[in-house]
């Protein structure tokens, strides 16, 4: 795995890439509000730069944009009410703790004395201000069937098939560097003649030349340009590094990412490592946790960036996702780290398909359980059925990929922003059993590292939206359990479309074949449910 799942790229649109039963026990209940004749409800034009930058907050009725409701939440049912704070842990790459649009909402361990080097609060970590490192000044790590091909074959299935993925992925990480490659040395020779760097479409098409070479890469830039936009020389870059990374650390068996963390990561015992620096040795590799803390709490209507889907917020940063798969102790700590802490909300846009040490994980899950802890975590963006046990997206919440051990556990796909047919985006897994549910997590504008924005996509995206929203509902209903609000999310959602396409090929399902609840979070739904409830306990 890169960093985090590796996400699709609309850009380039040519390059093939790679890129969660107990039953339920609280009563069913039906959404408060229900989207009326939503065949009709129909975009008429492309969407405003404005509203794609919080498309994830608007209306499906009022904006024709599939959103969360989030902006009708807060002007009719919240302007006039007063929620408690709610942490919320970030188990990620890092978390930029100094980001202008965030460094206000960072959560503050005020029972250690920063900096004095003693375990003030006696948890067991240093000087763990803001949250806790798993990582150290480890940034590149394998994926989990390289680490298993390391090892000695045991004839195990787990290893054939480890084996016969990582052949498959291998092969597939040199057809991209093939791509990647001609396609540099392609923009290279448009360079070389117009004697700049960058360069538009304009000046591309003003080209004149007889010379079959220069044509030949004119003609492909042209249409990479089409594509891509003016950001194509960051896309290219962007697919560069995602394969280079792949064959120089995630891929190649002759590389230890962990030799720099010091501790044994098949002992669940050995927890004295890691550091307090949150945003890891390189702040620039922080940006996936930095752009999934912005989702949850980028400061609201402060003209800066943008929004954050919860205004209540604290974030806790835990380290513990490296550009490559996470180890199963590393998130194990992770979550029962920000459960031990406060946090009362996880976010989790993490995943892989291979978990050797999967039982410390789900521990760690049932531990959060007892703590009221609502976990929520990314479906992967694979494009796959994941009810299929070839197609399993760790961490998950059922031992036997059917019935979940615990209640606190939400797994959310990720929704495009035309309502419709492809509204479910076309990389996000699903499953009847198990994704629960639906949030925005195409083209999602939020932090990034060093003061910067940025649109990114995945399930990763989706997660933390949905995130966000149980930290509303836990802000303003704190009485509710985690495992209510996970029901209440469910529950109160807008419905799919009746007919979705799903996967990289379009197939057609029904919203039922799409999650448990075939629906798509709102948070102004939730909120009204949510009262509901409270006033019954």
């Amino acid at each position: 795995m890169n960093t985090i799942k590796p996400i699709y790229f609309s850009a380039i649109a040519f390059f093939a890439l790679a890129a969660c039963s107990a039953q339920k026990q609280v009563s069913k209940t039906t959404s408060p509000i229900t989207v009326s004749s939503p065949l009709i409800i129909k975009k008429v034009a492309p969407i405003s730069d404005v509203d794609l930058k919080r498309w994830s907050h608007l209306d499906l009725v009022k904006d024709t944009i599939p959103g969360m409701s989030v902006d009708k939440a807060y002007a009719e049912l919240l302007k006039n009410k007063k929620g408690v704070k709610v942490i919320v842990g970030i188990v990620d790459s890092g978390v930029d703790i100094d980001h202008e649009d965030l460094k206000s909402v960072i959560w503050t361990n005020t029972n250690e004395i920063p900096g004095n080097g003693i375990d003030d609060d006696k948890n067991g970590f240093v000087d763990d201000i803001h949250g806790w490192n798993f990582l150290g000044d480890s940034g590149f790590e394998n994926l989990e069937m390289t680490r298993i091909l390391k090892k000695a074959d045991d004839g195990s299935v787990a290893y054939k098939n480890a084996k016969a993925d990582y052949e498959k992925k291998y092969k597939e990480a040199l057809e991209g560097k093939q791509q990647v490659d001609f396609l540099l040395n392609t923009n290279k020779t448009i360079q070389t003649y117009l004697k700049k760097d960058d360069y538009t479409l304009e000046e591309l098409n003003a080209i004149v030349t007889t010379n079959e070479e220069l044509n030949k890469s004119k003609m492909i830039m042209t249409r990479v340009i089409g594509q891509s936009g003016p950001k194509f020389s960051a896309d290219i870059e962007e697919y560069r590094k995602y394969v280079y990374d792949q064959l120089n650390y995630n891929l190649n068996k002759e590389f230890n990412g962990r030799k720099s963390v010091g501790d044994n990561p098949d002992d669940i015992n050995d927890t004295k490592y890691g550091n307090n620096i949150v945003y890891g040795p390189d702040k620039e590799e922080a940006m996936h946790g930095t752009h999934v803390a912005g989702i949850i709490a980028q400061v609201r209507n402060n003209n800066v960036g943008g929004d954050g889907v919860a205004n209540n917020v604290e974030i806790m940063a835990v380290r513990a996702v490296p550009n490559g798969d996470e180890y199963d102790k590393d998130i194990a700590l992770a979550i029962r780290y920000a459960a031990d802490n406060g946090a009362k909300v996880i976010n989790g846009s993490f995943g892989k398909s291979y978990s050797p040490h999967k039982q410390w994980v789900f521990d760690a899950i049932k531990y959060a359980e007892k703590k009221d802890v609502l976990f929520v975590h990314a479906a992967g963006n694979d494009g796959s059925d994941i009810d299929l046990e070839k197609n399993i997206n760790f961490p998950n919440d059922s031992e036997d990929n059917k019935i979940e051990f615990a209640s606190n556990v939400l797994t959310v796909g990720a929704l495009n922003n035309v309502y419709g047919p492809t509204v479910v985006a076309p990389f996000s897994n699903y499953g009847s059993i198990n994704v629960d549910v639906y949030a925005p997590g195409m083209e999602i504008y939020a932090s990034v590292p060093n003061n910067k924005y940025k649109y990114e996509q995945g399930t990763s995206m989706a997660s933390p939206n949905a995130a966000g929203v149980a930290a509303l509902v836990r802000s303003y209903y704190p009485k509710l359990s985690a495992k209510q609000v996970k029901q209440i999310l469910m529950d109160s959602g807008t419905p799919l479309p009746a007919s979705v396409e799903l996967g990289e090929n379009n197939d057609k399902k029904s919203a039922a074949d799409t999650s448990k609840s075939g629906k798509m979070i709102n948070a102004y739904n939730a909120l009204i449910l949510a009262d509901a409830l409270s006033k019954n306990i």
